[in-house]
């Protein structure tokens, strides 16, 4: 039988747009999901369905084809104020106080006219990928004795169990990309400065942005327009960090047509392999077969790579210890109540000096410099994007170093393109077969790692890989 969220996210977008449905139907739908199916998923930690019905009918019937997102639901990830509702972070070291304004990325989705649910879960400060917090678990649901990854966990599943038709998440080191590989979906970290509201300048190296977590490459493509262009017009920029814009039009045209031949390059080993045990899952070594053998059938030529020899793991962990050093400083913040990684952060990023932390940004920009260079006779630079199989939870454990050791083993290709500033995506190319250990079923994605500026490019191919391979009509259990 037929249901609306069924249809994607442009399609919804359409059927309010023609008046087949409001605002409203569409709202009251999704959230009568949230409430049937989040108790056992944990997608949500704070449901606004008053103030979500109000947003929808205060909208009304007609639709401005300015507002990229008019009427659509979404919902904030739990690291982003807004006003009026608790921001919790994912952590109860901190008092649950109503948030005085909205942050840039929330005004951003609701200037495109999106309607938020509520607030999706994310591990403590989203500073991990597990998606075990004190509030709870957010399962994955192709398995729910296995983990969705993170940071954007809820976020992730919302979209992957229909509680929602698309959302966005941030990453930092892999946090829209790892989660949407583990849930079967499409997940796009844009370029550093391509998104207004998260411009790239804050925090320790500019690490984090904004990006989508939809079902399909078009609904991408329809998100990062709304994130780039909020009310369909040019956006002032208020910052100088603006990404070169490579390619011409909307996003969603260049995921919709598919079109170009392009010279993908095929990584050889990891930017961790020098100090992790990297150990890639043969489910991993086959989606990426499956991508590379689809890639060759649409006449992609696709030529081996191998890592550039620069210094990186060391830099990039002081990087993530030294942006958990200020957390101390919070207002009202309870130390005694951090989790054992993040406090482990903490202690760590608070014994750095200010030369080892500059050493390690003048590493991280000779590594960024070294990774550019050796990848830019391509158009995009195909990986896994996850080393192994959707995790099963409990698996990171409860001590710090070696939870943050299997963080990187697991994901050991994303955070290489937060700090060259590269744009990447994940598209869900297939699924653990009967003969696996974990099970048949899993979702098994592969990363793209683009030029500068370059997410149409990525939207193309990822397009010309889901028409076919279709993995739109792959879904969990209870769609």
């Amino acid at each position: 039988m037929f249901e609306l969220h069924h249809l994607t996210a442009q399609e919804l977008w359409d059927w309010i747009q023609r008046g087949e449905a409001t605002a409203l139907e569409v709202t009251d739908h999704y959230l009568a999901r949230i409430a049937r199916l989040d108790p056992e998923l944990g997608a949500f930690v704070t449901v606004t369905a008053d103030a979500a019905r109000d947003r929808a009918e205060h909208l009304g019937d007609r639709v401005p084809t300015s507002r990229p997102l008019w009427g659509l639901p979404s919902a904030d990830k739990d690291l982003y104020d807004r006003a009026g509702v608790p921001t919790h972070n994912g952590t109860t070291s901190l008092p649950a106080r109503p948030a005085d304004a909205d942050h840039p990325l929330v005004a951003a989705l609701d200037a495109a006219g999106a309607v938020s649910l509520g607030k999706t879960a994310s591990p403590e400060f989203g500073m991990s990928s597990s998606s075990e917090t004190r509030f709870g678990v957010t399962r994955n649901p192709y398995d729910t004795s296995r983990a969705p990854g993170g940071s954007s966990s809820g976020a992730a599943v919302a979209v992957a169990a229909g509680l929602l038709p698309a959302a966005v998440g941030s990453d930092g080191g892999g946090s829209v990309r790892i989660p949407a590989a583990a849930t079967g979906l499409v997940g796009l970290k844009p370029s550093r400065g391509r998104v207004p509201s998260m411009p790239g300048r804050s925090g320790v190296g500019g690490l984090s942005v904004a990006g989508p977590i939809t079902r399909n490459v078009a609904d991408a493509g329809m998100l990062l327009d709304a994130l780039v262009s909020p009310t369909g017009l040019p956006e002032p920029q208020p910052y100088a960090l603006v990404t070169p814009d490579v390619g011409e039009g909307p996003f969603t045209a260049a995921a919709v047509r598919g079109e170009g031949r392009f010279v993908v390059g095929l990584l050889e080993g990891s930017p961790w392999d020098e100090t992790v045990d990297v150990v890639i899952d043969p489910a991993a070594r086959a989606a990426v077969e499956t991508a590379v053998r689809v890639l060759g059938e649409v006449g992609h030529g696709v030529e081996d790579v191998r890592m550039p020899r620069a210094p990186y793991a060391a830099a990039f962990r002081v990087a993530w210890e030294s942006s958990a050093a200020r957390l101390p400083t919070v207002p009202g913040i309870d130390r005694s109540e951090l989790t054992p990684l993040v406090s482990w952060l903490v202690d760590r990023g608070r014994a750095l000096t200010g030369t080892q932390v500059l050493d390690a940004m003048a590493a991280l920009d000779t590594f960024s410099a070294s990774l550019i260079g050796a990848f830019d006779r391509f158009d995009a630079v195909l990986t896994p994007t996850l080393a192994l199989t959707p995790r099963p939870l409990g698996w990171y454990g409860s001590d710090p170093e070696e939870d943050f050791r299997r963080q990187c083993a697991y994901s050991p290709w994303t955070s290489m393109a937060n700090v060259s500033g590269l744009p990447a995506i994940t598209l869900p190319v297939g699924v653990t077969d009967e003969e696996h250990p974990d099970g048949a079923g899993l979702p098994m994605g592969v990363q793209l790692i683009g030029r500068p500026g370059g997410e149409r490019v990525l939207l193309a191919i990822g397009a010309q890989l889901e028409r076919r391979l279709r993995w739109q009509r792959r879904h969990p259990a209870g769609w």
